[in-house]
């Protein structure tokens, strides 16, 4: 009996904690993206790098490295449900990631009135998670709805049809300049697409299809980054200005110093 209830422990340990290396893979890949880019756009803002990577191809990588990131969310999303079970689990998660979007608003504020972030990459996956229960049972329609947002978001991004209200820029494209703007349409419809592939790939979080596995310590380091994206994300800020701060002090602290004598303390 002993050694059954362990069995079943251990069974019950693995299906829970599990994760999947490509998707981690894929994320990491995604995070050495995003580090990248955003290097070249703080060297840009301290006038280091002369070119702005919002328009032209630089603008189409950094769309498909935003994409990197918000696909496998929602498949690791479908995955953690179909083992916890926890709808309040997802909207507690939402809730704490747009609370980090919500930290990132106020420091960019601080430093960069003009280009604030007033919708970025965690204030969508914040949404994103509390609209999440409402479509975790579904599989066909999420791929019909996660294609039609796509697909809207494209038409308007290409046509130049933005909304002119200010307080519907989460929704839909809106035009103006900010450090890190992703909103729902077409964002969700990646996110939507990527529950689809979770549902008919991990069903019940297990994977329907046979790959290697990678356990070696070389392919836990490749991988890390991967695992922790919320923590890299915001460990790239002081590490990047720490770095430019030590090589261009003479451009860098009377910026800071600039910026911080806006504080009304």
């Amino acid at each position: 009996m002993a050694t059954s209830q362990v069995e079943s422990t251990n069974h019950s340990y693995i299906s829970k904690h599990k994760r999947f290396w490509e998707i981690d893979l894929l994320r990491t890949v995604a995070i050495f993206g995003m580090l990248n880019f955003h290097t070249l756009e703080t060297l840009y803002f301290f006038g280091l790098y002369p070119t702005l990577l919002r328009s032209g191809v630089w603008w189409y990588i950094r769309v498909v490295n935003a994409g990197l990131f918000i696909f496998p969310a929602g498949v690791a999303l479908t995955i953690s449900y179909s083992r916890r079970k926890s709808v309040s689990g997802l909207r507690l998660r939402g809730l704490k990631i747009f609370g980090l979007g919500m930290l990132i608003t106020g420091l960019t504020w601080v430093i960069a009135r003009d280009e604030y972030v007033r919708f970025g990459i965690l204030h969508f996956f914040g949404i994103a998670f509390l609209l999440a229960p409402f479509f975790i049972g579904f599989r066909y329609i999420n791929l019909a709805v996660g294609a039609a947002v796509l697909a809207a978001g494209i038409y308007l991004s290409e046509h130049g049809i933005f909304v002119h209200v200010p307080w519907l820029l989460w929704l839909a494209p809106y035009p103006f300049s900010t450090m890190d703007y992703w909103p729902l349409v077409p964002c969700f419809g990646i996110f939507l697409l990527g529950m689809f592939c979770g549902k008919m790939l991990y069903p019940q979080g297990n994977r329907r299809f046979y790959i290697p596995e990678f356990s070696n310590p070389v392919a836990s380091a490749l991988m890390w980054p991967g695992r922790h994206p919320l923590l890299v994300y915001f460990g790239q800020y002081p590490v990047v200005l720490g770095i430019l701060l030590a090589v261009y002090p003479d451009k860098i602290l009377p910026y800071i110093k600039d910026a911080l004598s806006y504080l009304p303390f």
